[in-house]
């Protein structure tokens, strides 16, 4: 896990930009850094990084072999199988570096070393003969790839505030992109080519890029769908189960590969109690396994009683941490310059005092549960689209959903409410005074315009049925890249690396190719999950069925410490004579 930067130029470039480019992302990588430059100076790389796999200079970048130069963020879980192959194709390595693997792969295989790779990772790679400059992105986004092109430079780096400390880079933003991410969190800021940023665009997730040197010509494609396999089709649940089981195994596995201490995040639901319970077995009994678990005492919303029973059945050592306002009023500015873009809610600075929690404890490596929720059904909002993909739900089935899941369905009011016309809603809000929707603080005029841009949004998963087309939607080009983006700016903040088991593209082409009652059928989120763990977990918590999200008690913060700031930032005068409220 490290940061990455890069200039390619018409003219020399001067490397001291490079470096500066480096030390704003020191945090990305506090154990080394360097610079390479071309001999005629119009490509420099540069590198900062976070020591996990080889920690001798051996692993030192950018890395050179031959006439290729690689800078790389991020890991490449089965780099020792892809080493293998290598070295019975006659490869000889110098050091034990993932990334030298990577650079040797993509000299032997080109740009289909993308398929062999099972990661997270965002590199450029420089080709000395062919005079052109390669880059990946891993098939869920987890590390970022942002860049600047214009008519004589192509820029890249891991962070905005790389790039937008350059000359002739705008900080200009998109306004309108702005509100629509907080019209709709999941949407408007992870899922395009251009970011909110003018002069910035995102290598997407599952795309490279090729950059010509010379001419500064550059192109993107893809390389990495999920298509459906219809002979899963026929697969009896349990032996999908099974398998899921056997999968998520391999990738926790693959994912507990380090040269220095690994720990997970506890919450107490089922994805990080999944993975604790399974990452647990795997570790060595005379070394304790470390969990990091955030209460929020005093509300609804701790879960501590349930990760008290995962630590009960596994023995692992815990370490806890209670975020307050006023530890989310002192860590404000610092938070905000390393997230860089607007979070959701404060569940995000939840996540960042857990980070911070694992590294004051000596743990440089997590493992979490992001991704379970949108690859396997874990949200109740999920059965609307479940029931629109399926003729064998019954009136009792039904009956059970609504029980177990209050919010699960939409009600006729809320059916009714729907189809009205977006202006007469915002119109009846304003005279009214209620409703929850974010558009109604807006203007009219611009509230119209998000609702449109919304609205104008396709579907991306077409080729599935209505379920699993959500799944994938909210997995590749929605919720789950925002997320991403959090996990990743909060966990290098405090030079943590976080790895995601459930984002493992094995898991995703097996569970959206299986029957849809397989995934949420019975009246459960996260079947198969529930199916696979049986014996593992603790059974009240494979069986509960009520999910709470990570969020501390924001209500009150607004209500008591941070009322204050929040009141002199409403009464502020450009928020009065504003064109947007």
């Amino acid at each position: 896990m490290c940061g990455i930067a890069g200039i390619v130029a018409k003219y020399p470039v001067d490397r001291r930009a490079v470096e500066h480019m480096n030390l704003l992302q020191k945090h990305r990588g506090p154990d080394d850094s360097g610079v390479w430059s071309s001999a005629s100076s119009k490509i420099i790389l540069g590198h900062r990084r976070l020591s996990i796999i080889d920690l001798s200079a051996a692993g030192h970048q950018p890395m050179v072999s031959g006439s290729h130069v690689i800078t790389f963020n991020g890991e490449i879980y089965n780099f020792r199988e892809i080493a293998s192959k290598l070295r019975n194709l006659g490869v000889t390595f110098f050091s034990d570096s993932d990334t030298e693997v990577l650079l040797k792969a993509y000299q032997q295989w080109g740009v289909k070393v993308l398929d062999e790779l099972n990661g997270m990772f965002s590199f450029a790679i420089y080709d000395e003969v062919k005079k052109s400059l390669f880059c990946g992105r891993d098939r869920f986004g987890e590390k970022p790839f942002l860049f600047h092109l214009d008519n004589h430079s192509f820029i890249f780096a891991s962070e905005y505030k790389a790039l937008l400390t350059l000359e002739g880079i705008s900080n200009k933003y998109d306004q309108e992109r702005i509100l629509n991410f907080l019209y709709h969190p999941t949407r408007g800021l992870d899922d395009d080519v251009q970011t909110c940023f003018e002069d910035i665009k995102q290598l997407p997730p599952g795309h490279y890029l090729t950059l010509n040197t010379e001419s500064l010509k550059l192109k993107i494609q893809r390389y990495w769908d999920i298509v459906p396999k219809t002979e899963l089709k026929s697969i009896s649940e349990i032996d999908a189960q099974i398998y899921l089981r056997e999968l998520l195994v391999d990738s926790i596995k693959l994912r507990m590969r380090s040269d220095v201490p690994v720990g997970s995040c506890l919450s107490g639901g089922l994805d990080s109690s999944s993975i604790v319970c399974l990452a647990n077995n795997m570790t060595d009994i005379d070394r304790p396994y470390h969990v990091f678990t955030g209460r929020f005492t005093a509300s609804d919303a701790d879960e501590w009683v349930w990760a008290k029973k995962v630590i009960a059945e596994t023995a692992v050592k815990p370490h806890v941490v209670v975020p307050t306002a006023k530890d989310f009023l002192r860590d404000l500015n610092d938070f905000v310059w390393h997230n860089e873009l607007p979070v959701g809610s404060s569940s995000q600075f939840a996540q960042w005092s857990v980070f911070r929690l694992a590294k004051e404890n000596g743990i440089t490596v997590l493992l979490d549960g992001q991704g379970g929720d949108e690859l396997l059904g874990g949200y109740e909002q999920y059965f609307e689209k479940f029931l629109a993909s399926t003729n064998s739900v019954t009136r009792e089935e039904i009956r059970k959903i609504k029980k177990r899941y209050p919010l699960a369905l939409l009600t006729n009011v809320q059916k009714l409410t729907n189809r009205l016309p977006q202006k007469l809603r915002h119109f009846l809000a304003g005279l009214s005074g209620r409703g929850s929707d974010f558009s109604f603080g807006l203007t009219s005029e611009l509230a119209s315009r998000l609702n449109k841009r919304l609205s104008s949004i396709q579907t991306k998963g077409s080729k599935f049925n209505p379920l699993v087309a959500k799944l994938y939607e909210e997995m590749l080009h929605t919720h789950l890249p925002v997320l991403l983006r959090y996990g990743d700016r909060n966990s290098m903040a405090h030079s943590t690396e976080v790895r995601l088991p459930f984002c493992d593209h094995r898991l995703a082409e097996f569970v959206f190719s299986l029957p849809v009652d397989f995934l949420m059928g019975g009246a459960q989120t996260k079947r198969m999950l529930r199916g696979a763990m049986r014996g593992v977990l603790p059974e009240d918590i494979r069986t509960r069925w009520g999910k709470q999200g990570f969020i501390p008690p924001q209500e009150n913060w607004f209500k008591e410490e941070l009322g204050t700031n929040v009141a002199e930032i409403i009464n502020d005068h450009s928020i009065k004579h504003s064109k947007i409220w």
